[in-house]
This record gives C-alpha cells, structure tokens and sequence, in this order.
C-alpha cells in the first residue's frame, strides 16, 4: 500500500499549474489595418502557431480587423466598436491581444467600454506608440524600438558609394507619425546623402520615380498601408512590385519582408518577438497580473543578408558586420555534386594514369623501335659487305672487261701513233672506246660504292624497274661464273614507289644469291633464276623464282624470322632483314612454292600514285 501512496503522490505533484482552470481559454486578436498587412500579419501567423506550441489549454481564437486606422475617419470606429460590444457582451474574452499601434490606440481609447476587467496584450507596437499613461493593471507591453539612423548607417557601410536613398512610405495616420519620427532621427545623415521621400502619391507614380533613381542610390521600404489617393496595399504584390522595377537595392526594418526583395541588414525579428510576446500570453492565462509582467523593449537583430541581393548589386561580403548572417546562399558546384565532381576526378586522374603511362611505353617502344632499326640497318650493312664478298667474282669480271679493253685500246693507240701514217679517224673510235670502258669501269666502282655506304634510310621516289635492272647488272658476273641464266619480264609501265634504292637492292641481292646457292647441286642447265615485275592495282609487284628444291611447306611462315637458316652455310639474318627493309617501306613480302619447281618470293610495295611516272 506504501507504494501506490508514492503513486499517486508523483501523479498529483505533475499535474499541470493551471489544471483547477477551465478546459479552454478565448482570446481574441485585434489586427490594426487588417489580417493580411505586413508586418503585422506575420507576427500573427507567427503568434497563433506559437500558441498552439506553448498553450496547456484548448484555444478558441478570434481574429478582428480595425479597417477604420487605414484612413483618419475616427467616426467609421463607433459601428466597429458597437459590433464588439455586441459579440463579447455574454462571453468576453480570457485575453485581449492588440496587434500594432492603431489596434492599440484603440483599445486603450475604448478600453471601458469593451474590456474594463480583462487582461489585454498589446505586442507588434514601437515603444513610442504606446499611451503609458493610460495603462491599467490589466495591461501589459511587449514593444520594440525603432532605431532608424542604425539602419541607415548600416547600409552604407557596406554600399558607401550611396549618394541617395528613396524612402517608401504609405499615408495613413499611423504612416505619418513614422514619416515625422525618420525626419528627426535621420538629421545626422543631411548633408552627407540626399532623403527622397515617395509618401506624397499614388503608388503608381512612385513606381515609376523609383525606376529611374540616379546611380549609387538605394530604396528604404518602410510600409505602404494606404498611399496618397487612399488605396490600400495589401499581401506582398506592393513590394513586388517594387522589386521588379527598382534599380536600386532594398533595405527595410522588420525580417517580416526578408526573404526575397531586400537585400538585409540589422531587422527586428517576427519569431523572437512572436515567442517572447506568447510566452507572456501564456503567463497571463495562467493567473499572473498582467501589470506585474515588465518585458523591456526589443532591439533589432544581428544582421542577417540575401546572398542573392548581394550578388547582384555587386556588395562583398567583406564589409558585412562582424556577426552577420547570409541566407540563401547558392550551393557550390562541389556542394552539390561532390560525390559525383570527386568521382570523375577520380576517373580522370586514373585515366591521366594510364594515359601517362601508355605514353611512357609507347616513347620507351619509339626508343626501342629506333635503337632496333638503328641496329637492324648495322646488320643490314653488315649483311651487305658479305654479299659483296660472295660478289667480288662478279664484281672482278666486271671490272677486268673494260680495263682490259681500256689496255688492248691504249697498246694499239701507241702502235698507231708509231706508224709513219696515223689514221686519225681510227684513233678517234680507239679514245672514244677508251673512255666507254672507264665510264663503265666507274659505274660498276658507283653500284658497289652505293651498295656499301653506309647512310641513314633515305626514300625517294624511284622507278622499280629501273631498280631491278640494275641490281642484276650488278650481279651479272657471278651469274656468269656460277653459270645461272636470269630470265626477265619486266613490265612494260613504269612503276614508281617511294623507297631507299641501295636498302631495296639489298633485299633483291639476298634473294638472288639465296636462289643461286639453293641451284647450286643442279645441272647448269637446270639453274634458271626468273625475275618479273607488274602492276596489281594500286602496288607494284617484283616475284623472283628459282628452280632449286624449293621450302618446306611447314616452314613458309618462319624463314623470315630471325637466326632460320634457309642454307646450311647462312646465318639466317638476310630473309629477316629483307622483311624488315620491305615493311619499313610499307610493304610485305612472302614466299611459295611454285609448281613444285622451286621457291617464289613475293614483293609488293606501294605506287605512288601522283607521280607522272604512273601518269604515264
């Protein structure tokens, strides 16, 4: 039993403050111009939430307008006021809030004949639009205190070029009394900015004035009830309005306007105010004296700015008040799409990678590629001074033709010029052979010389037949001593390529004297060597073909590589060589056998195309 004592003990002591009071408290909310006029219908929006938050009891709220505070008919109030006699008389309201200045200026005017004893609010209000005097015990004031050169002075810290600021301002009673308070508080700026005051005319002219302020000058938006030919301006379509034709910034008062025509700065807040205005509301429905309840004016808040409005009048962010608070600021490109940005740069540097990578192999292959053909053209050379050693029969036969023709000639010239008579004409055709010999001893000296120099890859354009012919007139003496016949059809067109002659004859001369040593067992009447050149298309075509045993059919493929031997003496390099000289030349080269005859070698290589050798 001792627990449920402690039980209900606990249920008793946490029970609300307030439980003895009834199950739901009236209030009612007394709007100064109306429900929908800025900023006061903010606080009230702002309000009613928070006492849906705050309230421990069931509200029944009740809103009114004093349309008659738009203009100064005082008398338009008697059928407002008789409406709310009328309305309460039964059941008055818990609580009276008054919304704004002209909503407390009339209640305290009607006070004892609306609400003579009950608890009235009265919020929204500048601290100098409140009648102390008039105060009773049921009164309280949660104010605020405009400190308009504050403002002023805080826009043109951060825009010091201003010159001018328009100040927009609507005409209804409690409008003017503002227009007379700015006046005395804004008389330490005369002389440094120009104060136009836009109060005096219809809205639409003061649209059209404002589109054309001069340069560096800005517009303070105070509030536009009713402008001077009467017309009230309710919701937010005044100030947008505004926005849209203004070529200046917007700075105001109250953060009632903030949000996206003005630019900032240091404003009264709804929220703070609505809270703390509530929060005595609420102490009030509880029991407390509203006469005890002292809530000292509010200041306006730190400042706060519209990184949009700043950004286009071109204010950095700089010259902002230490504190400052800049809202709606656009999210970077990182701030938005940070994982997306980090994962392709992430692709891109692996791609950079592997890029940097395949450049480094491919200048290390370019290195190698270079160093090999540096060293495939030394073999090359090399290959070529054994050739000329297998060719110095051919070579010497060559040479002791014309020299020997050159010494019978000179013998018989110095007989001749002996002789009593000297036949002149016969000594002209002797000079004249003389010098057909040496010219051709030369030629034969040219074609070695040119065939063992040792000189970088030089491509020029040359007749393929004209090529062939030559090379085998270069090999013609051995063909003589190792008793080949070569058999020729060249073709009847030129054949131009591009290409270095003295690499091409080298591949020509290796599988020349591959076919003569592969005849070498034949009968003498058997070693024929054929050569033929035509045109397929768009390359030109060299076959040589021998009649020697030919290449076994499984290794067609691999006499071009590398240390194959197609001979039992040879070292395997020149097949490799010729391929390699071919294909530097854009060409291929291949091998067959052909009729069971012996082994054919293909040579295709490229026409050029343009050149008037093919023209013709």
């Amino acid at each position: 039993m001792v627990w449920r004592f402690f039980v209900l003990l606990a249920v008793i002591s946490s029970a609300p403050a307030y439980a003895g009071q009834p199950d739901h408290k009236r209030i009612m909310i007394l709007h100064s111009v109306g429900r929908e006029f800025r900023p006061w219908n903010e606080y009230a929006k702002t309000m009613r939430a928070e006492l849906d938050r705050q309230s421990l009891w069931p509200l029944d709220v009740q809103e009114h307008s004093l349309v008659a505070a738009r203009s100064a008919d005082v008398n338009s109030e008697t059928p407002f006021l008789q409406y709310l006699q009328a309305l309460y008389a039964n059941h008055p309201p818990d609580l009276v809030i008054g919304v704004g200045a002209p909503a407390t200026s009339f209640i305290q005017r009607n006070r004892q004949q609306l609400f003579p004893a009950t608890p009235v609010l009265f919020t929204t209000i500048e601290a100098r639009r409140v009648q102390h005097s008039a105060l009773t015990a049921n009164d309280t004031v949660v104010a605020v205190t405009h400190r308009f050169l504050v403002l002023f002075e805080s826009f043109l810290k951060i825009s010091p070029d201003t010159k001018t600021i328009a100040i927009v301002n609507g005409d209804s009673p409690n409008e003017r009394f503002w227009r007379g308070e700015m006046l005395k508080e804004l008389k330490p700026l005369e002389g440094r900015i120009e104060i136009r005051w836009y109060d005096k005319l219809p809205y639409e002219d003061t649209l059209k004035q404002l589109a054309a302020l001069p340069p560096h000058s800005a517009i303070f938006w105070y509030q536009m009830v009713a402008d001077a030919a009467g017309v009230a301006h309710e919701g937010d379509r005044a100030l947008t309005r505004l926005y849209n034709v203004a070529n200046a910034p917007i700075f105001t008062h109250d953060d009632s306007f903030f949000g996206r025509e003005i630019i900032g700065g240091p404003m009264h807040s709804a929220l703070v105010r609505s809270r703390s205005a509530v929060s005595v509301a609420i102490r009030i429905l509880g029991g407390e004296k509203p006469g005890d309840i002292k809530t000292p004016p509010s200041e306006f808040a730190a400042a706060k700015y519209d990184w949009r409005e700043l950004q286009r009048w071109g204010i950095s962010e700089a010259r902002l008040p230490p504190g400052s608070e800049v809202l709606f600021r656009e999210a970077s490109a990182w701030e938005k799409y940070r994982w997306q940005i980090a994962a392709a740069c992430g692709v891109v540097l692996l791609q950079a990678a592997l890029i940097s990578i395949l450049l480094y192999e491919r200048r290390r292959r370019c290195f190698a590629e270079v160093e090999a053909r540096q060293r495939m053209s030394e073999l090359a050379h090399v290959n070529r001074y054994s050739m000329a050693g297998e060719l110095t029969t051919s070579i010497a036969h060559e040479l002791n033709q014309p020299l020997g023709s050159i010494l019978v000639n000179t013998e018989t010239a110095a007989l001749m010029l002996d002789s009593p008579t000297l036949d002149v004409s016969e000594l002209k055709e002797i000079i004249s052979d003389i010098r057909r010999d040496d010219q051709r001893a030369g030629e034969v000296i040219r074609r070695l010389r040119s065939l063992l120099k040792r000189a970088p890859f030089e491509a020029r354009e040359i007749d393929l037949n004209d090529m062939v012919g030559e090379t085998f007139d270069l090999v013609s003496g051995l063909a003589h001593a190792r008793e080949v016949t070569v058999e020729s059809a060249l073709s009847a067109i030129p054949l131009p390529v591009k290409g270095d002659r003295v690499q091409l004859q080298q591949v020509l001369l290796n599988l020349f004297m591959n076919a003569a040593d592969a005849m070498a067992h034949l009968d003498k009447s058997q070693r024929r060597i054929i050569v033929r050149t035509a045109r397929d298309r768009d390359f030109a075509e060299i076959e040589i073909a021998d009649h020697g045993p030919g290449i076994l059919a499984g290794k067609l493929e691999e006499i071009f590589d590398p240390f194959y031997p197609s001979k039992p003496s040879g070292m395997g390099m020149g097949l490799s060589i010729a391929r390699t000289i071919v294909e530097a030349h854009d060409g291929e080269i291949s091998a067959e056998n052909w009729s069971g005859k012996g082994a054919l070698f293909r040579i295709r290589l490229p026409l050029v195309l343009t050149s008037a050798l093919a023209a013709s």
